[in-house]
């Protein structure tokens, strides 16, 4: 290993040089927003002088703890310890920078319900990107949970009127610092992707509509997440007034929320996490950084220059509904969602899945609500812009544990990112027949899109645009194919909603 310095607009950076890869981590992108600037908007970093160390891996967003043992990439390549101070990015890019190439730029933006998650977490090592694809890839921090989605206008003032759109107001920072930036570690700021998952692809549905992200990216890869999980700012107001109760603090004492401890922030939040079956964090429809609900953005062609990719898992759901979880279906729900056409949805679903047991049938109607549905409604909203637009659907079932994930959400993460190997996932990946073959066809498709803004590659059937009239998918399994308009019976059900 050898140095690899950098002189960034803010000052000279000292990554490690490994082998045709250099990295370099913890990057600041922003001040700490600490003191006065907690739940403000993100401010440029303050330059330095000497070499900044680059070699290790900054602090991450305080969070909620993480349940579970590090499945589907939940495991950081470190455990960096949390703080408030997290805004950093980290890079790779193959050897030499310094050799005039402009390379496609792929930056990813991590998810976790908006309360967890980090750019070190294992999986997302860009090393394979880089080596396999010649791009540059970036992951960063963003403010997570309260301290990044916590909505304050309503009782702090118009200085807090994009408090509820902080954690996305950073990944809109580190865009901005890339664009200053990347050229100087051999990418081009003129061909940046943006591609997340779960929250990170909500974010990305949210950044599609920010007038202060326009320009910032040309493509943008959403995996398991939309356009429709935002909050109006009466509702967020609402989690605030919550979040303030769980501190004991009155209405006429928000500047106590300056100096409370981020443990006490923590331990607030989850109180408020417990009251909201839905995500009680997350990108607040402001009327200031987010004018309009996403959805109503990109309809209006918001972001019709953007070429779009998008996608979701067949068993999404059944991440979140393992064991006690995996109830039959809700009559008022199914009444609430549906109305009148409850029972001729249920009957769909379940006529489309004779040999199922009804848990499996409610699985697949939450699993659309939650996350096919509004992938499509973004599809045909794009699509109708005249942008290019692609879908998948990832159908690779695990049979690790009997096959009880099937093709779950955040399943084709380490597929994407060619990282099979992962500390942590190898209980559920194990060496099954296939799944390299499968993780270099979606690894390489991605590195096309990021490369022409056309996901087709070698060793995948030709792959058509997404239109409303055909509704081409590609379904990514052992054997790969491209079906019209899946699931279609399904999809009518929805036909007016959402």
């Amino acid at each position: 290993m050898s140095d690899a310095i950098v002189e960034t607009r803010y000052g000279k950076v000292r990554g490690t040089n490994h082998g045709t890869v250099s990295v370099w981590k913890a990057i600041p992108f922003a001040q700490p927003p600490v003191g006065a600037l907690r739940f403000r908007a993100p401010q440029p970093p303050a330059p330095w002088s000497h070499v900044r160390d680059a070699t290790a891996f900054g602090p991450i967003a305080p969070q909620a703890t993480l349940q579970g043992n590090g499945f589907f990439g939940a495991r950081r390549l470190t455990q960096e310890p949390e703080s408030e101070d997290c805004l950093y990015l980290n890079i790779w890019s193959p050897v030499p920078q310094a050799d005039g190439k402009k390379r496609p730029v792929m930056v990813w933006i991590h998810g976790g319900a908006f309360t967890m998650g980090s750019g070190s977490t294992a999986t997302y090592d860009g090393t394979n990107f880089a080596m396999h694809g010649d791009v540059v890839v970036v992951t960063l921090n963003y403010r997570l949970g309260a301290l990044g989605f916590l909505y304050l206008e309503e009782l702090a003032g118009e200085q807090y009127a994009t408090s509820g759109n902080n954690g996305l107001l950073d990944q809109i920072a580190a865009l901005q610092w890339v664009r200053d930036n990347i050229e100087a570690f051999g990418g081009d700021p003129n061909a940046v992707t943006i591609f997340g998952e779960s929250a990170g692809a909500m974010s990305i549905g949210a950044l599609l509509a920010m007038p202060a992200a326009k320009g910032l990216f040309r493509h943008a890869i959403l995996q398991s997440g939309a356009a429709h999980n935002v909050r109006s700012k009466e509702a967020a107001s609402q989690i605030a007034y919550q979040f303030l109760q769980a501190l004991n603090l009155k209405e006429d004492e928000l500047a106590s929320l300056l100096q409370e401890p981020t443990d006490a922030l923590l331990a607030a939040q989850a109180v408020v996490l417990r009251k909201h079956v839905s995500l009680a964090f997350g990108p607040v429809v402001d009327g200031i950084s987010l004018p309009l609900a996403p959805s109503a953005a990109i309809a209006s062609g918001m972001a019709k220059d953007v070429t779009v990719l998008i996608g979701t898992n067949h068993d999404e759901m059944k991440l979140f509904r393992v064991g006690p979880a995996a109830t039959e279906p809700d009559a008022r729900v199914l009444q609430r969602t549906f109305g009148a056409a409850a029972d001729t949805a249920i009957a769909t679903y379940t006529s489309a899945r004779p040999e199922l047991p009804l848990s499996d049938v409610w699985t697949a109607v939450l699993t659309d609500q939650v996350f096919r549905i509004p992938a499509i409604r973004l599809a045909e909203k794009q699509a109708q812009q005249g942008a290019p637009v692609w879908m998948y659907r990832f159908d690779w079932a695990t049979p690790a544990f009997g096959g009880i994930f099937g093709a779950s959400h955040a399943l084709e993460i380490p597929f994407v990112w060619d990282n099979l190997d992962t500390p942590g996932l190898g209980m559920l990946l194990q060496d099954f027949p296939g799944r390299q073959q499968l993780a270099n066809r979606m690894h390489h498709a991605w590195i096309a899109f990021a490369r022409t803004g056309n996901p087709n590659a070698p060793d995948l059937p030709p792959w058509p645009r997404y239109d409303t009239l055909r509704r081409a998918t590609m379904l990514f399994d052992e054997v790969c194919r491209v079906v019209d308009d899946p699931q279609s019976e399904e999809r009518l059900v929805w036909d007016g909603l959402m």
